[in-house]
């Protein structure tokens, strides 16, 4: 009669008390108890029972009675006259280790189902087809009450699906693999502390709780697990068995966050080079905390393209951080152009999320033209726009009208905003590679649309950078290039740097100076308009002496500053006279002065109503010089006082 019993440890003990079998003694882990040997015990290619049975050649009642495949082949192969026959069984699930627990199950021994070792004789048992037609609980079933053991608990259902990859096949004919990564699934949806699952092997308690010197706890509560409590756990399984949990999971209405921090993980632990600095070029030094310390560039490619087909596609949910360098890995990797765009596009999707150092992108080129891969943060950003104009519509935020569309124009704006002021800093940083053509600057710079930029000081800061980096850059380019740039957004420093800036071009310099002289005189009108109210509600309130000082304070303040506004006006237009003074002095010359004769002097009334041509004596003369020494304003009359020296 079998005997079952569950154990702390979970395993369980089949024997029998039949057989003569009575003092065999049973031994837990690598501790023996008792002094005779194994029954079951291996001499060369044969196993000698020493149960006190004869040969299963000669007597194989306790293997033909509990397996209908033995008893079938060993029934065909038997001949006539009684002599020995060979039954192979090369492809018995689990192998000889399996077989040997079946021997010892068979004949009746003491065997310790763990699990680890119940799935192989589960599906060593279903080859065997050892059923309940075979005697009354028979191996499956044995297998299969203690499998529900197994189910009931985390750590131990991990441990059989580890353990199904030996004897995949047969494990998904007898549908072991789709129950234990239910059961698994079912338990990562669910809180452990409910059920007292124990997690990663280690207790749930706060590692912090305080104790006494003999061990006994203060009694302070235990915290609640994370819910990442099950992402190491799940690391350790293979690609296959780990995309089935996560598709279990996400069956069960996993929030996508969860799963997609578990992919992080996993991708962490098993690709070596994603957690390697820098990505190229590709290091062999082994991380202690991956699963295989020597994964091979093959393997670590392959997993990171299904890595990316496995993150949810939902957007915010994967950190951009984890994105952009699952970028620079696979890019090192030489990726698939699918797997790349793949994650570009992810990228964009939130690409206001990034960080500047995280889009410092190598160039993987085979060129290698510029430090940084241009191009990628080119598609990326190209992406964002097109997503945002999804959203919105149209490119310009007047375009929407009702309450939903305004909550998500205003979120779209300000997610170009942050993007614009990305690529503006980005764009500094690539600035000072010669290797930037003008082409490319430009075509990065000028995605990010007008409204998107409230300043314009990054940008004009990353074209300052680009044009001392680039000297021999020609005049069209530089202005092509300062196109991009709404002088009127810049700010009062900004402008006051661009004003004497030699590198800008003239007609950039005279549109900064002509629009903050526009700004100065705007806020000097708004400080006099300030002035005059202030003066007004002071003559109102002549009665309340402390308001009226306060009023007098602020007054004299104004005042103040409308006088440090106009000496910076007066700076300004002085600045405007000496850019233009040289070419308006030589135009009023040739007006002034583009006769075809002259006569000879010194003083000569250039009358608009009333002019004379100057007469030259007739005769061979010495040719005479014309200088100019004075010119004066007479109402609508320009007198010009000239020397002549011969």
């Amino acid at each position: 009669m079998k005997s079952y019993r569950p154990c702390s440890k979970q395993h369980l003990l089949l024997g029998s008390t039949a057989q003569g079998i009575h003092n065999l003694s049973y031994y837990m882990a690598c501790m023996r108890l008792g002094t005779k040997s194994e029954a079951l015990r291996l001499e060369g290619q044969t196993w000698v029972c020493s149960s006190g049975l004869a040969s299963d050649v000669t007597i194989r009642f306790p293997l033909i009675s509990r397996s209908g495949l033995l008893e079938k082949r060993i029934g065909e192969l038997t001949s006539e006259d009684g002599s020995n026959c060979i039954v192979k069984l090369d492809d018995i699930p689990g192998g000889s280790k399996a077989f040997e627990l079946v021997g010892k199950f068979c004949y009746g021994m003491k065997l310790e189902l763990t699990s680890s070792n119940v799935i192989s004789l589960r599906c060593a048992a279903e080859y065997l087809e050892m059923t309940e037609d075979y005697g009354e609980g028979n191996l499956i079933a044995q297998t299969e009450a203690f499998l529900s053991e197994v189910f009931s608990n985390w750590a131990e259902s991990l441990k059989a699906l580890e353990s199904c990859e030996e004897v995949l096949p047969q494990a998904e004919e007898a549908h072991v693999v789709s129950r234990c990564i239910n059961s698994l699934a079912t338990k990562a949806c669910s809180d452990p502390t409910l059920f007292g699952w124990p997690v990663s092997g280690q207790s749930i308690k706060n590692p912090k709780e305080k104790q006494l010197w003999n061990g006994i706890s203060t009694g302070n509560k235990s915290e609640t697990a994370s819910d990442d409590w099950w992402y190491e756990d799940a690391s350790f399984l293979s690609l296959p068995l780990y995309k089935r949990l996560i598709k279990g999971v996400e069956l069960r209405g996993m929030k996508p966050e969860r799963v997609s921090g578990s992919i992080m993980f996993y991708a962490r632990k098993n690709i070596p080079m994603l957690t390697k600095m820098p990505s190229p070029p590709p290091q062999n030094d082994a991380n202690p905390n991956e699963g295989d310390p020597n994964p091979s560039e093959n393997d670590q490619k392959n997993l990171l393209e299904e890595i990316v087909n496995l993150l949810p596609t939902q957007k915010g949910v994967t950190q951009t951080k984890f994105l952009l360098r699952l970028l620079k890995t696979a890019m090192s990797l030489h990726t698939s152009p699918a797997c790349i765009e793949n994650i570009e596009k992810r990228v964009g999707a939130q690409l206001e999320q990034a960080a500047l150092v995280d889009l410092l992108i190598p160039n993987m080129g085979n060129s290698g033209e510029t430090l940084y891969d241009v191009d990628c943060v080119q598609r990326m950003v190209d992406h964002f726009m097109q997503m945002q104009q999804g959203i919105s519509g149209s490119s310009s935020p007047t375009a929407i009208e009702d309450g939903g569309q305004l909550l998500n124009g205003a979120q779209s704006i300000a997610s170009m905003t942050m993007v614009a002021e990305l690529v503006d800093s980005y764009l500094a940083e690539i600035a000072p590679d010669v290797n930037v053509k003008p082409a490319k600057f430009q075509a990065l710079a000028a995605v990010i649309p007008d409204y998107a930029r409230p300043r314009y000081d990054g940008f004009y800061h990353a074209v300052d950078i680009y044009l001392k980096a680039h000297p021999w850059l020609t005049e069209p380019e530089r202005e092509q290039i300062c196109r991009l740039m709404n002088c009127q957004k810049l700010s009062l420093e900004a402008s006051t740097h661009a004003a004497q800036n030699e590198r800008l071009p003239l007609r950039v310099v005279v549109q900064v100076l002509f629009f903050e002289q526009l700004r100065l005189r705007t806020q000097i009108s708004g400080w006099f308009f300030v002035s005059d109210n202030l003066d007004s509600s002071q003559n109102r309130n002549q009665d309340d002496i402390g308001e009226g000082n306060n009023a007098l304070v602020l007054v004299g303040d104004v005042r103040e500053r409308v006088s440090e506004l106009e000496k910076e006006c007066l700076t300004m237009r002085q600045e405007i006279q000496k850019l233009a003074k040289s070419k308006r002095r030589w135009s009023i010359f040739s007006r002034m002065f583009a006769r075809p004769k002259a006569r000879p002097s010194k003083a000569i009334e250039a009358n608009s109503g009333n002019q004379k041509p100057i007469e030259a004596k007739p005769g061979n003369q010495k040719p005479q010089e014309l200088s100019l020494v004075k010119v004066q304003d007479q109402g609508n009359t320009k007198v010009a006082e000239l020397e002549i020296s011969n």
